[in-house]
């Protein structure tokens, strides 16, 4: 029988240097990235030459006088990032991945606030860095940009060209310190083969999105992620030539661990989207394998195929398709891949794995993509788990709408489960947090008797699988007792092809959305708002045919402007009520 949390033989490492050290000995003259240059032309990097680029900087970063100081990285995900992150961390410095879409504002405030001795950043942040280099509550001694020192211009936020700012004091280029460590490593005089790491010491600082509340600051070590790198090798298995493609920003947690240090760790080639609006471009482009995205995404992609196979006038013969493919599967015969060839081309013909978090996603599109012949694992964790706590595999399937199973070396309870066995997910394991930085307070309040409390709500399905239903402060409490879970509702309303995206709250005592529509959905072209509006709630009274009446969506409000989110497009519930009692 298979065991469900283990499938693999685990790869097992301790620390970023340990992690390094495998990969460079396994894979060596693999290409671990291809990026490209500024006239877009692709190179490739092999492991070894990673490696040496990580020497190279983290020595420079030690003679700097840098060791167990903190250093943040402010930036869009590139090949600098990923060295960055590495050459700090094993250097025995702390890592501060800041998140690049934030305000200057509270990049600022959260510069001053973690007292960060140096910054590397890319050039689009110049003026902020001399912002900062003027401010008088600012520790950063260095500031060093990842753009070649002979730049002499970077294209502004506004798309304007700005001239490259080099009156900054104390200003290094990546470049320069890449040479000036390989002279280092030369001559023998680096101290960064004579550093020794501490596993379990603080080695990378994460700010969470803040959803509810301001953004606490994570206190990792690096035993933390590699125990959570470890156990996902039991689930997920490399096979030659495997690419990813990296789109979501590195600086969140999800896309840190499982595109890069699980993919790096595991052997794929790593490529980095253009932009948002250059994936499809991309995939094909580089013969992706593999994705890391949130549900937003798979929504996206799904309604691309739907829109797709409708044009083509073949809908009716794809479903019939889907059913034949689906069947065939129940015997174990899979010709997914022959069948739906031509859509899967459209994604560059490779694409197999796709890993997705963050959010629940809607099961038909699951279905869908999993029917074509993509394998779909469904991974639930925190910025607090670094970050995985369950997770599926690429061979087992847990329960249709679960997260999959704990990781083999967490522990995983529910608290206080009601008749549904639903209540708060408490975990336990070598992943969870040292704590939240600078904030004794709020660490305390995050734990229960040694336990971890996500905030989570979920259940135990039968197979022993974990369902997340919601966040524990999102749920309404109706006067009569009764309990209503938002996101099981906004996932029937986000179904519906008018919807853009939905929020469901509650006023005086009765269910209540935002409905949020998309002017360029070609269905909703030739119709007036009036019209929308009564075409949803025509299908509202459809989903409420199928609730408890407490369940009842009573009434709602319509708009084309899209809902407050963190850069991680989470919704952020808190201002986006203030903004409709403020209506």
């Amino acid at each position: 029988m298979m065991n469900k949390d283990r499938i693999y033989e685990e790869r097992t490492c301790s620390n970023f240097r340990e992690l390094i050290a495998a990969s460079t000995r396994d894979f060596g003259t693999n290409t671990a990235f291809s990026i490209k240059d500024k006239d877009k032309k692709i190179h490739d990097i092999s492991f070894i030459d990673f490696d040496n680029n990580i020497k190279e900087l983290g020595s420079a970063l030690l003679d700097l006088g840098l060791e167990r100081k903190k250093i943040a990285i402010i930036s869009p995900d590139r090949y600098e990032w990923c060295c960055s992150y590495f050459a700090i961390s094993t250097a025995n410095c702390i890592v501060v991945p800041l998140d690049y879409l934030l305000p200057h504002v509270e990049l600022t405030r959260l510069i001053i606030e973690s007292q960060v001795d140096a910054v590397i950043f890319d050039s689009r942040y110049l003026d902020l860095m001399s912002e900062i280099s003027k401010n008088k509550e600012s520790a950063v001694k260095f500031f060093i940009c990842m753009d070649d020192n002979d730049y002499n211009i970077f294209e502004g936020s506004d798309n304007s060209v700005k001239p490259l700012n080099n009156k900054i004091n104390n200003l290094l280029y990546y470049s320069d310190l890449l040479k000036k460590g390989h002279n280092l490593l030369d001559a023998k005089n680096s101290k960064y083969d004579s550093i020794k790491i501490n596993n379990d010491e603080l080695s990378i600082l994460i700010y969470t999105s803040g959803t509810t509340s301001k953004p606490k600051a994570v206190m990792l070590s690096q035993y933390n992620i590699c125990s959570n790198v470890s156990a996902m090798t039991t689930l997920i298995k490399h096979q030659d030539n495997d690419s990813i493609l990296v789109f979501l920003p590195l600086h969140h947690t999800l896309a840190c661990t499982a595109s890069f240090l699980f993919c790096y760790y595991t052997g794929f080639r790593i490529c980095f989207a253009d932009s948002i609006k250059d994936i499809a471009k991309n995939l094909v482009e580089y013969k992706i394998s593999g994705l890391v995205c949130v549900p937003a995404v798979l929504d996206i992609m799904y309604r691309q195929i739907i829109r797709g196979v409708k044009k083509s006038g073949k809908y009716v013969p794809f479903k019939i398709l889907c059913g034949i493919s689906n069947f065939l599967m129940f015997f174990h015969i899979d010709l997914r891949r022959k069948f739906f060839k031509e859509i899967l081309d459209n994604f560059g013909g490779n694409m197999r794995t796709i890993i997705y978090g963050s959010a629940s996603s809607d099961k038909k599109t699951i279905h869908l993509l999993n029917t074509i012949g993509i394998v779909m694992i469904q991974g639930y964790g925190l910025t607090e788990t670094a970050p995985v706590i369950s997770c599926e595999s690429d061979k087992y399937h847990s329960e249709s709408g679960s997260s999959g199973f704990p990781l083999y070396n967490e522990e995983v309870k529910i608290d206080n489960p009601d008749e549904t066995g639903t209540g708060e997910i408490l975990v336990k394991g070598p992943n969870v947090m040292l704590g939240y930085y600078n904030n004794p307070e709020a660490t305390k309040n995050a734990f229960k008797d040694g336990w971890f409390c996500t905030g989570d709500l979920g259940r135990f399905g039968k197979d022993g699988s974990l369902f997340v239903t919601g966040r524990k402060k999102d749920l309404i409490v109706l006067s009569n007792g009764k309990k209503v879970f938002p996101e099981e509702l906004e996932a029937l309303l986000n179904k519906l092809d008018l919807v853009e995206e939905s929020m469901i709250y509650e006023k005086n005592d009765r269910i209540c959305a935002k409905i949020v529509y998309s002017k360029d959905n070609p269905l909703v072209k030739d119709m007036t708002e009036d019209q929308i509006h009564d075409s949803i709630e025509k299908s509202i009274k459809d989903i409420n045919k199928n609730l408890p009446i407490y369940k009842y969506i009573r009434e709602f409000i319509l708009s084309d402007e899209p809902l407050i989110k963190t850069t991680t497009q989470k919704i952020k519930r808190h201002e986006e009520m203030a903004k409709i009692n403020n209506d």
